[in-house]
């Protein structure tokens, strides 16, 4: 069987933190806090490092291919992993329209038609994932690859072309909103930093984890943080004022650099994309929904086979399409639900890792997404509610398991004898 390299091993894992939401989230995070918003991408990036070594020492000392979820359920037990679990499950219907949202922004900046286009983006996207997952194809991991690297490029591309159109004089007012306002920025980008929890996952498929997982996920790192901190300053340095109200901002740039033209190829990249990248995602869900049902921890006659899973999670994703709530608030939902993961994640580890060194970031990690989950505000209580139902629905079914008046056993064991 074929091992992963250090070099491998960091493509994969910034490729699970490259998303095609940094097409969107400068503009987004500009809206917010102005200039000042690159504090808040500065802050994710000094967060990121000691989360990711985080996640890349529990999957060093624990191999595991379940991942954060695997040392919840350590740390704490089935029915903290049951939250996680359906934290997760949620979090893609939720997502899944803001994803195809990025999309849809790029696609009426170059043909027009606001709203009702984003929405037909949404359900063109949402139409080909459901068909893919019925039909069980999947964008492959090369081909996966293959879009994170066009993802790469495109960044990199528009850096080079705009960064020569730059006005040190857009930096001006440089927090416009106050620095509350850095802080409700860092929530949001919460979304273009998930996916850490997934080098974890990759741990048994290094040829040695204790020594290659750690390097890769700091190669991982570096790589990510530089190319989002390029865009984002690029995206404020070139188009100042007009950042916070564009709905395309790399198209923004690359027309500045380019011309004109650079709208439409920019937007059919953006559809693949976020096409990639929702149908990943819509994948990952599906299967997880199935497995969350083979435990006991969600209904089977609702998620427990491939089939019914993806339908739950298509259904859901077109019901909160239609959701009269803004852009901004589902994303901070979906942010407050991984934040919510993380802070699960980092207890998990202060409570499993040993070492002062190990303990010492733990800490640091646990504050920092707590304080992160705080900064989310109210959107967070939807993640909070989504732990809370799948502790009721574990207390439900355990206790529905047995005849009155016997105490409770553990779901697993109920399960088995059911």
């Amino acid at each position: 069987m074929h091992k992963l390299t250090v070099a491998q091993g960091a493509a994969m894992s910034a490729g699970a933190v490259l998303g095609a939401g940094i097409i969107s989230l400068p503009a987004m995070a500009a809206a917010v806090a102005g200039p000042a918003s690159i504090l808040a991408w500065l802050a994710l990036v000094v967060i990121s490092a000691p989360l990711a070594w985080l996640f890349a020492e529990l999957g060093a000392r624990f191999p595991d291919a379940g991942g954060v979820s695997s040392y919840v359920r350590q740390a704490f037990g089935g029915a903290a992993a049951d939250a996680v679990g359906w934290v997760f499950y949620l979090a893609v219907p939720v997502g899944a329209p803001v994803a195809a949202s990025f999309a849809g922004g790029y696609l009426a900046d170059a043909l027009g038609g606001g709203r009702l286009t984003s929405l037909a983006t949404f359900g063109v996207i949402i139409t080909v994932v459901f068909i893919l997952n019925w039909l069980g194809l999947h964008v492959s991991g090369r081909v996966q690859l293959v879009m994170v690297s066009v993802l790469v490029s495109l960044m990199v591309i528009t850096v080079l072309v705009a960064l020569p159109h730059a006005q040190p004089s857009n930096f001006v007012p440089f927090a416009p909103q106050g620095w509350p306002a850095v802080g409700v920025a860092a929530a949001m980008l919460v979304w273009a930093f998930a996916g850490w929890e997934a080098v974890s996952s990759l741990s048994p498929d290094y040829a040695n984890p204790r020594r290659d997982v750690p390097k890769a996920t700091m190669l991982a790192v570096a790589v990510v943080g530089v190319l989002y901190l390029a865009v984002a300053g690029t995206n404020i340095a070139v188009l100042g004022p007009k950042l916070g109200a564009s709905q395309a901002p790399l198209a923004d740039l690359l027309a500045v650099g380019i011309g004109e033209p650079a709208r439409l190829i920019t937007a059919i990249v953006a559809l693949l994309l976020t096409l990639g990248t929702v149908n990943a995602y819509v994948a990952g869900a599906t299967r997880l929904g199935t497995s969350l049902a083979a435990e006991g921890a969600l209904p089977r006659w609702l998620t427990g086979t491939d089939h019914r899973s993806l339908t739950f999670v298509v259904v859901s994703a077109i019901v909160v399409a239609l959701l009269p709530l803004d852009q901004h608030t589902f994303m901070l939902m979906v942010s407050g639900g991984i934040t919510l993961v993380y802070v699960l994640g980092t207890a998990a580890a202060l409570k499993l890792l040993s070492g002062v060194f190990a303990k010492s970031v733990a800490v640091f990690s646990l504050i920092s997404v707590c304080v992160l989950l705080w900064l989310t505000g109210w959107p967070a209580l939807l993640g909070l509610a989504v732990a809370g139902a799948a502790l009721g629905y574990r207390a439900w079914r355990r206790r529905g398991s047995l005849p009155a008046g016997e105490d409770a056993l553990p779901i697993e064991q109920a399960d088995a004898e059911a």
